[in-house]
């Protein structure tokens, strides 16, 4: 992932090289390969043409040291603006709360029931919790037994009831079976929805007001771009969650979700999903990633 991104970048900046000083023109000549890397990364336009216009001024306001070069300024300009856009520091999850609650949101084939177990394993061992999964997935039978099938890979219980068809009242008695059963962590994975099915929008808001979650994810495969953030821009409207969890990152993805997506509903990415293991699944850092591009 990124690769293609850090060749036009590279490419870019080529244009400074041997220059003895940073001037309007060299940088607008710079800027505009930028501009175009970060299009051609699927990062909306608005974005890539904000951050162009920020590093230009920090660049022609920036009296150039002897020792550094324009090249080298203006890379350390666009890693700096980099870490930004992505969100500046990592955001860990909030787990306050006896039981902390977890609320999975997203569309159907997000990742979101193989998220949910990659993060029973990630506070199972590295938090030293003892999580809950819950199944609120009522009309994919599929999803229910492929979160008991995650459960028992990674010896976590899994609370079901397929008997029941309101994942609100699924998700309030595993609540209470968690209080009962001393588990600190209750994870509930619900349907994917459509951002346009209002039945479902409603069901799934209906679902945060009655569990009122110590934190709300929304769950987005990477690999649909430009689309991964009008859909958490139409989602966050309807039940302002608190971070975004990108999955896929190690397909064929160009990031342009990851760079855009702070900057369009304003809420951290917190999570990213590397791979298909229970155990790919890493904090989301800003700057790692900028200096990976």
């Amino acid at each position: 992932m990124f690769e293609n991104l850090t060749e036009k970048f590279e490419r870019a900046f080529k244009v400074l090289k041997g220059q003895g000083q940073i001037t309007e023109i060299n940088v607008a000549e710079t800027l505009k390969e930028v501009r175009r890397a970060l299009l051609d990364a699927d990062v909306n336009f608005k974005t890539a043409k904000d951050f162009t216009n920020t590093v230009k001024e920090k660049a022609l306001g920036r009296d150039v040291l002897n020792a550094v070069s324009p090249g080298q300024l203006m890379i350390k300009i666009c890693h700096e603006e980099l870490i930004e856009l992505m969100g500046g520091n990592e955001v860990e999850i909030n787990l306050k709360g006896n039981p902390a609650i977890v609320l999975m949101s997203g569309l159907q084939g997000s990742g979101k029931t193989t998220f949910s177990g990659k993060l029973a394993n990630y506070l199972k061992t590295k938090k030293g919790k003892k999580p809950l999964l819950v199944a609120c997935d009522v009309y994919r039978p599929a999803a229910i037994d492929q979160l008991h099938v995650l459960g028992e890979q990674l010896g976590v219980e899994v609370y079901s009831n397929k008997e029941e068809k309101n994942p609100v009242a699924i998700a309030q008695a595993a609540i209470a079976h968690a209080k009962s059963n001393s588990f600190n962590v209750v994870s509930v994975d619900t349907a994917g929805r459509l951002a346009i099915d209002e039945a479902m929008m409603n069901e799934i808001a209906a679902v945060k007001s009655a569990i009122n979650p110590t934190e709300t994810l929304f769950v987005v495969d990477s690999m649909t771009g430009q689309d991964a953030v009008n859909t958490a821009k139409a989602f966050n409207d309807k039940i302002n969650f608190d971070g975004v969890v990108l999955t896929k990152l190690d397909g064929d993805t160009r990031g342009g979700a990851a760079l855009t997506i702070k900057t369009v509903v304003n809420k951290p990415i917190k999570f990213v999903g590397t791979g298909e293991k229970m155990d790919a699944l890493d904090v989301f850092y800003p700057s790692r990633m900028a200096d990976r591009i």
